[in-house]
């Protein structure tokens, strides 16, 4: 947790500044000075700490390991929010193993006064402001379509000719909002969302997310189905809608 603890302290300080740096990056995507400085942190942290792991991050690329470990950071996940005030972001951080299984995810959004985590094997939890104690997770029972709330990012589906698919997906189920980024899929985790899908994703983005997905008792796969958070996409349910969720999108 001190990585996240490093992280919350850096970004709250630089939320809402009025001298925060916002540069645009080759792919048209934002980054924040507190984007750069929570990577460099976390790297600062795992050279200190833990020197035989590597890092990839978002801003700065791989830095190989000699273990096969390495520490997955996206360090402001929805930092088109974070650049415009609004509180709905979070650093995402990742372990992978030398196996290439995540074996701890955590996802820690501080403008909200929550933090999701998870360990492989260990269950998924939650801190949540009035509770003293740390929540467990579960995911929804929710097994029909026509019964589903399902969360996205964006209305628009990549590549395009599968927006029909999408289109129909969203018209078969109960309900659908955009609460996006990781909010989407560990709404997923708590039970209070069924379905949260993204076309386009990196690594980076959700790998503390798939864990903590997976470990509350759901399925986090690419829209292909291949479970796992390297799919370039990114499809979490609550396991019992998932075959049909990618069904519908095929």
């Amino acid at each position: 947790m001190l990585m996240a603890d490093r992280a919350d302290a850096i970004t709250m300080d630089r939320f809402n500044a009025r001298d925060l740096v916002v540069e645009t990056k080759p792919d048209l995507t934002p980054v924040s000075d507190a984007d750069k400085a929570v990577e460099r942190a976390v790297r600062d942290l795992v050279e200190a700490e833990r020197q035989h792991d590597g890092v990839l991050g978002e801003e700065y690329g791989e830095i190989a390991g000699v273990n096969g470990r390495r520490w997955i950071v996206d360090p402001v996940d929805g930092t088109k929010n974070f650049v415009r005030g609004v509180p709905v972001w979070a650093t995402v951080i990742g372990l992978q193993d030398a196996d290439g299984r995540i074996i701890v995810g955590v996802v820690s959004a501080p403008a909200l006064a929550r933090r999701w985590w998870a360990t492989l094997g260990g269950g998924a939890w939650v801190t949540e402001p009035g509770s003293a104690h740390p929540r467990q997770l579960a995911v929804s029972q929710v097994s029909a379509l026509a019964d589903a709330s399902l969360s996205y990012s964006d209305i628009t589906w990549v590549p395009q000719n599968r927006q029909p698919q999408w289109d129909s997906l969203m018209a078969s189920v109960w309900r659908t909002r955009a609460y996006g980024d990781f909010w989407s899929h560990v709404l997923v985790a708590e039970g209070s969302v069924d379905i949260a899908a993204e076309p386009e994703l990196n690594l980076y983005d959700v790998a503390g997310v798939s864990l903590v997905v997976t470990e509350a008792g759901g399925r986090f796969t690419g829209v292909d189905g291949i479970d796992g958070p390297d799919r370039g996409s990114g499809v979490s349910t609550n396991g019992l809608l998932h075959d049909l969720v990618i069904s519908a999108l095929r």
